[in-house]
């Protein structure tokens, strides 16, 4: 192998120490989705850089730290939707003020408006 080919993989220990980062920002992310998350607060509150934290997501992941935390939220609201709470209420208990643009992400997310998701998933459509 040659020296480049060393120099591009991480060394075991780098590779453990990501995915703890990586497990330690999503626990944040699942736990308060519904708040105005940040990477930057997110990297703070791990103890480590934002341009690492985002290093972890793309690497990792393969993402980026904002689509991560609407796919968090994209998958909470659809939970929600299969109980009585007004799309509205939902928007805003996933992190959205406006229930136009959670609509916008739902569909983008979903491949449909939440309405039309809660009809199928209770088996109306």
């Amino acid at each position: 192998m040659s020296v480049d080919t060393y120099s591009a993989m991480p060394r075991p220990t780098t590779v453990a120490a990501r995915s703890e980062l990586l497990h330690d920002a999503r626990e944040i992310m699942r736990e308060e989705y519904a708040d105005d998350l940040s990477l930057d607060d997110v990297a703070t509150r791990i103890a480590t850089s934002r341009r690492q934290l985002q290093r972890v997501f793309a690497e990792l992941a393969g993402t980026g730290f904002r689509e991560e935390l609407a796919a968090i939220r994209m998958e909470r609201a659809a939970e929600l939707l299969r109980g009585p709470l007004p799309v509205g209420d939902i928007a805003r208990r996933v992190g959205y003020r406006q229930s136009a643009q959670f609509a916008k992400a739902f569909r983008a997310h979903h491949g449909m408006v939440p309405s039309l998701y809660r009809e199928r998933v209770r088996g109306r459509f």
